[in-house]
């Protein structure tokens, strides 16, 4: 690669800067050569030739935008000069032929993961305890408090050294701790083959419409069946719109095999507070008895459920992480195992791309009524799938949402798309699916998770601690910078493709080494060591 500029596609009409461009230096793509007319920052983009108002700005070979006035040749493409466009679609899948890639090297490679009765398999094992309406947050608060302080699973908070020191100067008293003293990890584990209690809070199950009652409970029981969680407690009030009957009827429709472990505790049955937690306690206690039965053991890479996520996006995210996620993609669906990209308004431009992927019309039908929905949903209060780029992205190089969804569609690959899936529904076909979820990190990762994912990639340009409670997340950064700068988020890092070090292809097979390594439970990511346990259900509303 050079290591100066590129150019994404040869029928591209701007270049991408990968260092800063300085007016008057003189650039090469592909054997054209220019000179730059002003400043350009890296990750950004400049014109390749003249442009007028009204024509289409190419980028990954299709538009991503149109100039809004004359841009000259070697100028830098801004928000100034251009605004967000994309190319028409068609309805028709046509005739897509996948050449996969060789996987014979992993044909026999395994990962130690959790065999689950109906054939999932978990890359953690987890006992969840839930609410089903916020009015039960608190308890599950105390539930959680309880739980990890007995079973071993708490650890001190470093932090509080600091407030100690704050106090001692206020009080003028001699100051014993710094901050440098770290506290010491609580390794008194009593259940050795659990990896850990999950406790999930929301502000959701009342007082909304009752489609987002149906929506949430449709997730929780896509957690509830996740292949990383042994069992349930679940919290209910008793009177909200999120029944436990309705959880229960959700997840009857897609377990199979014998059915998990699922306690309903219901306050408003139950009486006193002290009441409900001590049966909670009770019942759950018996629960992780069972669940700690469990053991890790070998399984092929068929097994794992890959899902692909970026957050924090910068110009480079289309360049070396999206594509080093391509490539585990299709490497692991070559296997016969699943991924599963998500975002919608971040494949807003990508369309024909993944319509001319889908296996059958009525895939494509399904991905272009949920695409189309969605950004009508957006439009009607005053927004659209354009809105999507933050300042964070803008300030990166990635003006448009066209062009930061050109880059994002990388994370799927080449493979076809088996299947397309709506918001809560739960992952049924191998191979390469999309989910819609929105734009918005959290409630996409917590969507992902919903679906089935076993193992999430996370790709950032910019820098998120972002992370899931049930489900590991590698964090990929797009640059050698950011790895450098925030290591304590930060698996794996991808700049080496900028750098010119590394291939697509031989940065992809490093990080599915890492995966490999992650499911097994061998590596810890970041952000379960962080406990970077996000989650935030999407109230079928307007998110980007």
């Amino acid at each position: 690669m050079n290591n100066t500029t590129l150019l994404l596609d040869p029928s591209d009409n701007v270049g991408v800067a990968l260092t800063d461009l300085d007016r008057g230096q003189k650039v090469a793509l592909n054997g054209l050569e220019l000179e730059i007319q002003e400043f350009v920052a890296a990750k950004h983009k400049f014109a390749i030739r003249e442009f007028q108002p009204g024509e289409d700005i190419l980028m990954y070979g299709t538009i991503v935008g149109e100039a809004t006035q004359a841009i000259p040749k070697g100028n830098a493409i801004t928000l100034q000069n251009i605004r967000h466009k994309t190319r028409h679609y068609t309805k028709t899948t046509g005739h897509f032929n996948w050449k996969a890639p060789d996987v014979s090297k992993w044909k026999e490679r395994t990962f130690l993961g959790y065999k689950r009765s109906d054939n999932q398999v978990g890359t953690a094992n987890y006992w969840l305890v839930l609410p089903l309406v916020f009015c039960e947050n608190t308890n599950v608060k105390l539930l959680q408090e309880a739980f990890e302080n007995a079973l071993g699973f708490s650890e001190p908070n470093p932090y509080e050294i600091q407030i100690k020191n704050l106090i001692s100067g206020f009080q003028n008293k001699k100051i014993t701790e710094t901050v440098a003293e770290k506290p010491v990890k609580n390794q008194s584990r009593i259940f050795e083959n659990l990896d850990g209690i999950r406790f999930l809070t929301h502000d959701l199950g009342c007082g909304g419409t009752r489609q987002d009652a149906e929506a949430l409970c449709a997730l929780l029981a896509g957690y509830i069946n996740h292949p990383n969680v042994a069992g349930a407690t679940v919290m209910s009030l008793g009177c909200q719109n999120a029944q436990a009957s309705i959880l229960l009827e959700k997840l009857s429709k897609i377990q199979k095999g014998q059915p998990k472990t699922v306690i309903i505790c219901d306050q408003q049955q139950e009486g006193t507070t002290d009441q409900l937690i001590q049966k909670a306690i009770k019942e759950t206690f018996e629960g992780l008895v069972e669940a700690n039965q469990a053991q890790r053991e070998p399984f092929p890479l068929s097994k794992l459920v890959i899902g692909l996520e970026c957050g924090g996006s910068d110009g480079f995210s289309g360049i070396s992480a999206n594509p080093t996620l391509g490539r585990v993609s299709d490497l692991i669906v070559a296997l016969g195992g699943s991924a599963i990209l998500s975002e919608f308004p971040e494949l807003c431009g990508a369309e024909q791309n993944l319509i001319s992927r889908c296996e059958s019309e009525a895939l494509a039908d399904k991905f272009i009524h949920l695409m189309e929905a969605y950004n009508e949903s957006a439009k009607r209060v005053g927004s659209g799938f354009d809105m999507n780029p933050s300042p964070g992205n803008i300030k990166d190089g990635l003006l448009t949402d066209a062009i930061k969804s050109c880059g994002a569609a990388k994370k799927g690959g080449t493979a076809p798309i088996s299947d397309v899936l709506d918001y809560t529904e739960y992952l049924k076909t191998p191979g390469l699916n999309l989910l819609c979820t929105p734009g918005n990190d959290v409630e996409s990762t917590t969507g992902l998770a919903g679906s089935g994912a076993n193992v999430i990639l996370f790709t950032t340009g910019l820098g998120t601690p972002t992370g899931n409670p049930i489900c590991p997340v590698i964090k990929v950064s797009t640059n050698n910078k950011l790895a450098k700068r925030m290591p304590d988020i930060i698996d794996f890092d991808s700049g080496s493709i900028i750098s010119g070090e590394d291939t697509i292809e031989t940065c992809g097979e490093k990080l599915l080494e890492l995966v490999v390594q992650v499911a097994s439970g061998t590596m810890q990511t970041k952000a379960e060591l962080n406990k970077n346990y996000d989650f935030i259900p999407w109230k079928r509303g307007v998110s980007l």
